[in-house]
């Protein structure tokens, strides 16, 4: 875990300052997948790792950044229009470009990020990223911003600088966590529920296969787009469907001759995923772990068949989930083919279930998988 008083040193001797520092947490979904960008259902939380961002003001009117993941260094002049570059400050740009447009005040500012969460894991290190170096960018400005303002705009600087048509549910939670809750977003109205997570009973468990495919953006995007096309095939139908989140299981069967298969499946998957949220998310108020574990390798299921974003490494993991004495239920999470599958795990049953993941995967896949032990943590705050 990242030490602030090491990073806060090795600010000011970088930058000869005392700087402030923010963090912004990483995330697990729970359940309701591929759903956000479809107006739906989700039920993340906010995870003990975190990224770390020192800031101080500037006099001038540029941004400096450094990464300690990186080996250079990011600088450039605050424009509403900065150009999209393929390299790891994308985001920043980005950010600090969309609060230009959006009329947000932000002043020339030095940089040191650190980050806890795993690029490419499926636990949303961009969104941590950004809202991370939002937040400090507003916050040594002096600038005061709704949460949910500053999850869209950081979403949209995601979709402009590094392509990828995400939806909210990332940034969202990164700003809204609440600690030792998940919670249940409306994508559409961007309101939630916080749901408790029952610690003495259960922990949450990630496990990495530590496979990255690069088709993923592509894919994720390829996504995003049939689904869009099966709306529009729906609504020729119902006029008042303008998005999955209005459709139900009867309107896609009405239509299904109308779209193409695997268009069907795709919104069959989105439509059943959102009733599975709701359902989950009541079953873990209530504590009933074991309909919210069937709950999510139905969810698991779906991505794999209907949505076709698993991989063989995936699913290998929710299968040895399966057999394990001690597990409620196990899915991908993330936008799939490869990243992280989280599992909801009795607390005494913890250590024998990631012995037996990790010695499986290592001999069947070749490589040992990282296992995180995760709990619900808070959204972005100022540390110091």
């Amino acid at each position: 875990m990242i030490d602030q008083a090491e990073l806060s040193a090795e600010f000011e001797a970088r930058f000869g300052r005392r700087p402030r520092i923010f963090s912004a947490p990483g995330r697990v979904n729970l359940i309701g997948e591929h759903t956000d960008y479809n107006d739906g259902l989700v039920l993340p939380m906010a995870i003990d790792r975190r990224t770390y961002v020192c800031a101080a003001p500037r006099e001038d009117n540029r941004i400096r950044a450094v990464s300690k993941a990186y080996p250079h260094a990011v600088e450039f002049e605050i424009d509403a229009h900065l150009p999209v570059i393929d390299d790891w400050g994308s985001l920043v740009r980005g950010v600090a470009a969309h609060f230009l447009r959006e009329g947000r005040r932000i002043t020339g500012a030095d940089l040191l990020i650190a980050s806890e969460v795993p690029v490419g894991a499926g636990l949303s290190s961009s969104a941590a990223f950004g809202i991370g170096v939002g937040y400090a960018l507003l916050s040594v400005a002096g600038e005061m911003i709704d949460p949910v303002d500053l999850a869209e705009t950081i979403q949209r600087a995601e979709q402009e600088y590094r392509g990828a048509r995400c939806g909210i549910m990332d940034q969202y939670i990164s700003c809204f966590g609440i600690a030792g809750h998940a919670l249940l977003i409306d994508c559409r109205s961007l309101e939630y529920r916080a749901v408790p997570i029952p610690a003495d009973r259960t922990r949450i468990v990630v496990c990495d296969t530590m496979v990255r495919h690069n088709l993923a953006l592509g894919e994720y995007n390829a996504r995003r787009a049939e689904c869009e096309f099966g709306v529009e095939l729906l609504a020729s139908q119902r006029s008042e469907i303008a998005s999955l989140r209005d459709a139900t299981m009867s309107d896609l069967d009405a239509a299904q001759t109308l779209l193409p298969e695997h268009v069907y499946r795709r919104c069959r998957h989105v439509i059943a995923e959102n009733e599975r949220t709701d359902t989950a998310a009541r079953a873990l108020e209530a504590g009933n772990l074991e309909i919210f574990g069937q709950l999510m390798y139905e969810s698991h299921a779906s991505l794999r068949d209907d949505y076709e974003v698993s991989c063989r490494e995936l699913d290998l993991l929710v299968e040895a989930a399966r057999v394990c004495n001690g597990v409620y239920g196990a899915r991908m999470t993330g936008g799939g083919f490869g990243g992280s599958v989280v599992a909801m795990v009795e607390t005494a049953k913890v250590d024998a279930f990631s012995d037996y993941l990790r010695s499986r995967y290592t001999v069947e896949c070749g490589v040992e998988p990282e296992i995180r032990v995760c709990s619900a943590d808070g959204g972005v705050r100022g540390e110091r």
